[in-house]
Order: structure tokens, then sequence, then C-alpha cells
């Protein structure tokens, strides 16, 4: 390994950015609020905060340690523990990639839709005419214009897995674009990274403050925001309530997938890594909480929306039903007149039978969604029933840009630096070898820009790191606390801030963290055999919506394969180092005999 000379941040407040801008992503924005609203409002405050006590800042601080002091990426830092741990770092390069892969296509669909926020009418509020110029097309009417413009002109998507197409042309070249920006972003290493997270880490600060104040004055706002910080206690509970909320905590601070070893890595040997870990655990959860705030706001304005058109519409359908005057109805007394109609006139009020729609706010808020439906239809959706939507449409995706971008650095660099801390490929400029890792990565997500590429992008995004990262980061606890040592560890915290880590720490690092993640890691594995045939949501041209459908059988070998491929470093280089070293005892044994009988 090559670790004499190596690049430095300029300040911890570059490392702190760095940190900050790879944690707050995505999942901050589409994930959190997500889970909040299956899971009883604010209640889920409680098992959230908890787990990242328990769970989040101990790992957190775990890894940004064993960066610092071994000033290595993730292969390097592990085979320095010990070199049958090499394939736990190897792992997490497997585990960076695979995320590399698909979720740079996320911000190729966030360039998309920001080239089409510059016109006079956003193109999905609308659904476009067909070709005969008679109508809307039909595909469009059946499903709402967001959803067509997502699923048809921004994926073309096919009917299923099994029906493959060509590569999207747009998309093609907003992916270039993507991985165009990142390569400029990381082109020299720490000290490319180091400018740029000035800006990726702090100016979705500024857009979801600018939302916030939007979103508060939006009509109905305060419905979802009321139903945001509402506890429901009861959901509590349920187990499912305090996985999922581990899980977040888990997955939000990136633990895992070597970026933070990489990004320690380069930081000063005496630097306080102790402080920045709390300080970083605590802003990605406040960002967590923030993004919420906004996010109800924006549902509590959609669903007042939804629920006031669909009055309307029970109010139209009664005035000409029943003949009434039109300022007989309003939309304060709607269920009233309901009532005093269906006692009045039965018979005539049967007939409305199936026409009658169920306005109902409470189930409005209900509705749960999250990832791209919530990135790319909700939100977009709600942008529409904006004034100036253009405006806020540009500044919406801005901020996914910078999230996803903010993030792609982090997972580049847990690719880049493992692999450049070996001697042949240091030798390379950081200028080469950054481009050739990029444009790989490029050529290899091509594949999520054809017609079936959305439902390859959801194998990924579901099976692609859950469960290794579990693994890696129970093993990576598991090798700290029992194999290299507590002592020993505290020792190196010693060496590197002038003092032991407290009480504190060490139970969490010994005791609890590693049984929440045996008990995580069981809970994926007996979810998974419980769950049968993996499906995914297919897309129905003619119904206008997605339904549920099973993976055909190459598609659930290939889950297979994501799931053993990372995993099976471990295991397979700890084999290869153990058949190494009994050939070099072997050859050293035969050597000695000869140097006897020569003797």
């Amino acid at each position: 390994m090559e670790k004499d000379v190596r690049d430095n941040w300029e300040n911890p407040t570059q490392f702190i950015l760095a940190c900050v801008s790879y944690a707050v992503g995505l999942g901050n924005v589409w994930r959190f609020p997500y889970l909040c609203q299956m899971h009883g409002g604010g209640g889920f405050l409680i098992p959230y905060f908890l787990m990242l006590l328990l769970e989040g800042v101990p790992l957190f601080y775990m890894e940004l340690a064993i960066g610092q002091k071994m000033r290595l990426g993730s292969i390097g830092a592990w085979t320095a523990i010990s070199p049958y741990l090499g394939g736990l770092g190897l792992a997490s390069v497997v585990a960076s990639l695979y995320l590399c892969l698909y979720y740079n296509i996320i911000n190729a669909w966030s360039f998309w839709y920001l080239f089409h926020s510059f016109q006079s009418t956003l193109p999905w509020s609308v659904c476009p005419i067909n070709s005969n110029r008679t109508g809307p097309i039909e595909e469009c009417e059946r499903a709402t214009p967001t959803q067509y413009f997502f699923y048809r002109e921004t994926l073309n998507i096919s009917s299923s897995i099994e029906e493959n197409g060509s590569i999207h042309t747009g998309q093609a070249l907003c992916l270039l674009l993507a991985w165009g920006i990142t390569y400029l972003f990381i082109v020299r290493g720490v000290k490319s990274t180091g400018k740029v997270v000035y800006f990726t880490a702090t100016f979705p600060y500024v857009v979801l403050f600018i939302y916030l104040i939007r979103g508060m004055t939006l009509h109905g706002a305060v419905n979802g925001v009321i139903y945001m910080f509402t506890p429901k206690m009861e959901e509590l509970a349920k187990p499912t309530t305090w996985i999922n909320a581990a899980t977040q905590i888990f997955f939000s601070l990136g633990l895992g997938f070597g970026s933070l070893i990489a990004f320690s890595s380069y930081n000063q040997y005496h630097n306080n890594f102790e402080r920045q870990a709390i300080i970083v655990s605590l802003i990605n959860s406040g960002t967590s909480i923030f993004a919420a705030i906004v996010t109800f706001a924006i549902y509590g304005f959609k669903a007042t929306v939804n629920y006031e058109n669909c009055l309307e519409r029970t109010r139209t359908l009664l005035l000409n039903a029943f003949s009434l005057s039109e300022d007989s109805i309003n939309m304060d007394n709607v269920f009233e007149w309901i009532e005093k109609l269906n006692t009045t006139y039965p018979e005539q009020f049967a007939e409305l039978y199936g026409k009658l729609e169920t306005c109902d706010l409470e189930q409005e808020l209900n509705t749960a969604v999250e990832g791209t439906g919530l990135a790319f239809i909700v939100y977009s959706e709600a942008i529409t029933n904006m004034p100036l939507s253009q405006l806020w449409s540009v500044l919406y995706f801005i901020m996914l840009l910078l999230l996803g971008m903010g993030s792609m650095l982090g997972n580049v660099t847990a690719i880049i630096t493992p692999l450049r801390d070996f001697k042949v490929v240091s030798r390379i400029s950081s200028e080469l070898f950054n481009g050739i890792v990029c444009l790989v990565c490029f050529l290899l997500g091509l594949g999520f820009t054809t017609t079936s590429g959305n439902y390859w992008f959801s194998i990924f995004n579901d099976y692609g790191a859950t469960f290794s990262l579990l693994f890696i980061v129970l093993i990576e606890i598991i090798t700290v606390s029992y194999y290299y040592g507590i002592k020993r560890f505290e020792k190196d915290i010693e060496d590197m801030l002038g003092h032991r880590p407290n009480w504190y720490w060490k139970i969490m690092w010994a005791g609890v963290s590693p049984l929440l993640l045996i008990a995580l890691f069981l809970f994926y594995i007996v979810s998974y055999i419980q769950g049968g045939t993996p499906t995914y949501q297919a897309w129905n041209e003619d119904l206008g919506k997605s339904e549920q459908a099973e993976y055909p059988l190459f598609g659930q070998a290939f889950i297979g394969l994501l799931l053993v491929s990372s995993v099976s470093c471990v295991p397979l280089t700890a084999l290869y180092v153990f058949i190494q070293k009994r050939k070099q005892a072997h050859q050293h044994k035969q050597q000695h005999s000869v140097s006897t009988v020569a003797a």
C-alpha cells in the first residue's frame, strides 16, 4: 500500500462539509418524510433519535477513527488490521460501485426535468395532443399528466422487465452530463472535492429554506404540518417502526460504503473527528426533519387542492342531478346537502351510486409515497399548482441535483481512494484514473436508459446495497470490538485526540450496536425469505397505472447475484490470503530443508 504521500483537506471545515454533502442526500428528502407518514407522524421521531444514539453516531465515529488512524482507503485500512479482512474493504468498493451505477441516473432525470422547466407551460402539467390532433393522448388521460411525463416522456418505459428496447437518447445525454460534472468535481481528488463541497453542502439549505417559506404560505399547507407533528403513539408498538427507524439512520449516514473511511483518511492525524462525528450526525438528522416539514407543507397543499376539487365535483354533480340553484350548495355545506338529499330523495340519490366520490382530507394526507414517485410525480404535480411554477420547478430540481451530486462525491471517492492506495494504481495520474472510473460507470449505467431500465434501477435500489451493507458494518464493529480490541482502539483514539473515548462509546461498540445490527441483519433475511418471489411495479399503458408483477427467473437470479457478489468478497479474500500464506510457508520450509542439506 502507498500511504507515504497523501493529500489533506485544507481545513477541518472542508471535511465536515464533505461529510454533510455525502450524508445529506435524496433519502433525507424522499425517504424520511415517507417513514414519518407511515409510522405515526411526530411519534416516529422517538425511535428515530433513539436509534441515532444507539447505532448511528457510534458507528459513524468508528469509521472516521479508522480512516484517520490508518490514513488509507477501506481496502488498505482493513488489510492493515488483518490481511484476512482486506475483503471487507473490497466489499465496500463493490457496494459503492453498484450505488454509483444507479444513483447518477437519478441525477440524469433531475437534469431532464430541469431542462424541461424552461417552458411557458410545464410539460407535465397538461396532456400532449395525439397525432390526429383530435384530443389528448389516451394513455395520459387514463393516468395523470405528471405520471405520463415521467413514465412515457422521461423513461419511455416498457410494460415489463422482459421487454427490452433501445436507449433513450435524451436520458443517455443527461447521464453523460451527470458523469461529466461528477468527473470535474473529483478530477484532482480531495483538492477538487474540498472546493466543491462549499457549494454542494450549503446551497440545498438555501433552496429548502426558500421552499419552507413558500410552502408555509400555500393554501392548506398547515394541514400537512399538523398531520406530521400529530403523533400516533400506537405505531410505536409495531416492530417495523423501530426496524425502519434503525435502517433509515444506518443508510442516511452512509455507513459501510467506505466513503467515511476515505474522507477521514485525508484528515490531519490529530484532527478532532469525535466532535465532527456528532456535528455531522446531528446536521443530517436535523436536515431530515427540516426537509420533512417542507415536504408535509407541500403534502398539505396538494391534499387540500385534491380535497377541494373533489368537493367541487360533488357539488356540481348534486346541482345537476337535483336541479338546484347555483348558490344553494357551497364548499362548506356539501356534506350537509348529501345527507339532506339522501334522506329526502332516497331513490333519486341511489342513482348517483358509482358517480358520487368520497371526499376525505385525512385519506388524502394518508396517501404515502416515497422515492422517485415522491420526487418526480407528487412534487411535480404540486409545483404545477403554484403561481410561477417554472421558477419553483427550476429551484426544486437544482436542489435535487446538488443533493444527488454531493452524495456522488462520497460514492465515487469510496471507489477511487482504496484503489489509489495500491502502488500500481498510484503511478497513474489522478486525472486519468478518475476519468477511467467515471467512463466505465457511465457505460455500465447506460443500461438504465433503456425502456426496461427503470425496472433494473429498482433491482439495484432494492437489493444492491441493503444486505451487503448490514453485513459489512456488522463485521466492522465485531472486528474493532473483539478482534482488534476495544482497549487497543481506545489507545489509538487517545493517540489522535489526546483523550480516551468515554463509557458511552465503549458500551455502544462492544454491546448495543452489534446486537442492533444482528437484529437488523436477521430481520432482513427473514423478511426476504417470507416475502416469497420478489416483485416490482410494472407500468400498464392500457390502465395508466403501475401494477405489481413478479420478477422472471433471470431477474431473480440477478438479485441473488447482487446479494452475494459484494458479501462473498470477505470470505473469498480471506481464503485467498490463507492459501497464499500456506504456499509461502511451504516454500520457506522447502528452502530451509535445502539449506540444511547443503550445510
